[in-house]
């Protein structure tokens, strides 16, 4: 069954069963006994792959188990939330779009940012791709159909280089890229950090690209922290205490990231059991924006390449879409991570790159 179609059907079970099966350990105002966070073994996942491992975490929704999950890319994570497998994740703008569509703004919260910017597009050595045009037609490996990285892929394809179907578009999983471009199965990755970087240090790939530079002001996001409205409505409290430990590591990764890089190399390993090439974390780091700004605009340009590319049937309606009420109270209360501050809007803006 197509992931998407899975995805309603999930929507459809948990509608069903009254909105019950999103918290199963608590009822309405009682404490969870359980909190499910999910996310990925990425660069971009920064603050959740450290907030975890440090227990920091764990410690913060104490007494409740911290129960979590790693997951490969977007719509295989926003298919567990809204199965109400999980209660609060860190996941890419385009998974969150289709989530707010196919649950028509019911099924998803926006919170907070996490990460802008880390996305390169990198090429196998000896397959004469030297620029984003040499793309046109050539295998090009996203870590799965309908992830962040996989519709700004398809929309530079289709909108930019005029490709008449996107067939050279291979959903791959990050970890098993290496491999098939090593033995020239793929020709070229638009990959996020680490992974692109360690295609450049294992499979001798060239960097061609950062999708940063496709957008206004260089700058997109990339990763931000989601819930489900029936956690938020239940759990502010718990929410806000995952906030503040969010918060505490955007501020130590924005002003000291090579303090971190030992920590964040070893947490890594601990859920890839693949050690990073020394240097390729911190060449990685320097590619990310680490901040709480959520990034409406990237969301409003995702809308409509998500649209024209057939993933909603209808332009993503973004109403309610984000809540970050926790976070401006936060932010009110102490000093202000940095956040990133996004104007104008990709659409043409990176077809003429």
């Amino acid at each position: 069954m197509n992931l998407w179609l899975r995805v309603f059907a999930a929507v459809l079970l948990t509608s069903t069963a009254v909105g019950c099966k999103r918290d199963q350990t608590a009822s309405a105002g009682a404490p969870p006994t359980q909190v499910r966070l999910g996310y990925f073994a990425n660069l971009t996942h920064a603050q959740a792959v450290l907030g975890v491992s440090s227990g920091e975490f764990a410690s913060a929704v104490a007494p409740a188990n911290l129960k979590t999950q790693v997951f490969n890319a977007g719509p295989s994570l926003i298919e567990a939330l809204l199965a109400g497998e999980i209660d609060v994740a860190y996941v890419g703008p385009g998974p969150a779009l289709n989530a707010q569509s196919v649950t028509h703004g019911q099924g998803i919260r926006v919170v907070a940012g996490a990460a802008a910017n880390g996305v390169v597009i990198v090429a196998r050595e000896g397959s004469n791709i030297k620029s984003l045009e040499d793309l046109k037609g050539r295998k090009l490996a996203t870590p799965q159909q309908g992830n962040t990285q996989d519709i700004a892929a398809r929309h530079y394809l289709q909108a930019v280089l005029k490709q008449p179907n996107l067939k050279n578009v291979l959903p791959v999983t990050n970890a098993e890229q290496v491999g098939l471009m090593t033995r020239g199965e793929i020709d070229a990755s638009w990959a996020p950090e680490p992974w692109g970087s360690l295609l450049i240090s294992q499979a001798k790939a060239n960097l061609i690209a950062e999708e940063k530079d496709l957008w206004p002001e260089k700058q997109m996001a990339i990763t931000v922290v989601v819930t489900t409205p029936d956690f938020l409505a239940k759990h502010p409290d718990v929410l806000e205490k995952i906030l503040q430990v969010h918060r505490q590591w955007t501020q130590r990764l924005n002003d000291d990231p090579a303090k971190y890089d030992p920590q964040l190399d070893q947490a890594l390993f601990g859920l890839t059991n693949k050690r990073l090439p020394k240097g390729t974390l911190s060449s990685a780091l320097g590619r990310v924006k680490f901040t709480d700004d959520p990034g409406e605009t990237t969301f409003r340009t995702l809308a409509q390449w998500s649209y024209d590319l057939g993933f909603a049937k209808q332009k993503p309606d973004l109403t309610g879409l984000f809540d970050t009420t926790i976070l401006r109270k936060l932010q009110q209360q102490g000093a202000s991570t940095p956040s990133s501050r996004e104007s104008g809007n990709v659409g043409s803006g990176a077809a003429t790159k």
